[in-house]
C-alpha cells in the first residue's frame, strides 16, 4: 500500500491519477496531513510514502516532517514540491522564498541519472509550481546529494543553480531505503518523464540504488 500524505493540494489527486495509470491494481491511501499521526501511519503498513505538494511552508505542513522522520531509511519516501522542501527542512536545510515565482512554468531539469532518474532523458522538461526553494549552500556535504538541478535567470541577469532534487545517502549502518525529494511536479502532463520517474520510485530496491 502506498501512503500519500495530502497537504491540502489539488495536485495530490493528479499524483493519484498518474500512479494509477502505472498500475490500476496499486493500492493508494490518501490521508490529509492533520488527520493522521506517525503511529497511525505506521499501523497502516505502507510499502512507500509520498508527501504531496501544498500551498504552505514546511512549518505549516501538518505531520509531514514527522512522517518523513518516522519512515526515512525504512521504506522508500518521496517528497514532491512542498514534500521536497519538508525533507530538506526536517534535516536542517534552509527553505527560503525564491527570487522568482515559478507558478506553472517549465524548466530543463538536469540530473545524475541514478535512482529515480535512471533511464530518464537528461535533461528533461518539467513543470514547476513553487515560490520556495531549498538553499543549495545548506545541503550537507555528507549524507546528501543534489540529484537534480536547473539554472534560473533573474531580472538583473544573474543566473544561479537551483536545487530540483535531493537524495539521502545512507551510511553502512543506516537506511538504506531511498529518500528523495523533487521540487518539480512529476505528475504534470508537461513533465513527460514524470511517469517513468514515479515508476522508478515505486520499483526502486536497495540493490538497484546501490548499483546505480
Amino acid at each position: 500500500m502506498i501512503l500519500l500524505l495530502d497537504n491540502y493540494d489539488s495536485f495530490t489527486w493528479n499524483l493519484v491519477q498518474r500512479i494509477g495509470e502505472l498500475d490500476p491494481a496499486l493500492d493508494i491511501e490518501v490521508v490529509r496531513n492533520d488527520l493522521i499521526t506517525p503511529d497511525a501511519a505506521e499501523a497502516m503498513g505502507p510499502s512507500h510514502v509520498i508527501i504531496s505538494p501544498g500551498p504552505c511552508t514546511p512549518l505549516e505542513a501538518g505531520v509531514s516532517n514527522d512522517i518523513i522522520s518516522r519512515f526515512a531509511g525504512r521504506i522508500p519516501v518521496l517528497g514532491v514540491c512542498l514534500g521536497h522542501q519538508c525533507i530538506g527542512f526536517s534535516h536542517g536545510m534552509t527553505v527560503t522564498r525564491h527570487s522568482r515565482l515559478m507558478h506553472g512554468k517549465t524548466s530543463m531539469i538536469h540530473h545524475d541519472g541514478r535512482g529515480i532518474y535512471a533511464g530518464l532523458s537528461n535533461p528533461f522538461i518539467a513543470t514547476r509550481y513553487h515560490s520556495l526553494v531549498v538553499l543549495r549552500d545548506t545541503v550537507p556535504a555528507e549524507g546528501w546529494e543534489v540529484s537534480a538541478w536547473t539554472t534560473d535567470t533573474f531580472e538583473d541577469g544573474v543566473t544561479a543553480e537551483v536545487v530540483m532534487g535531493l537524495r539521502r545517502v545512507w551510511g553502512q549502518s543506516e537506511g538504506p531505503a531511498p529518500l528523495d525529494g523533487v521540487q518539480f511536479h512529476p505528475e504534470s502532463f508537461l513533465t513527460v518523464e514524470g511517469p517513468r520517474m514515479l515508476a522508478n520510485f515505486l520499483g526502486l530496491s536497495v540493490g538497484a540504488m546501490t548499483a546505480a
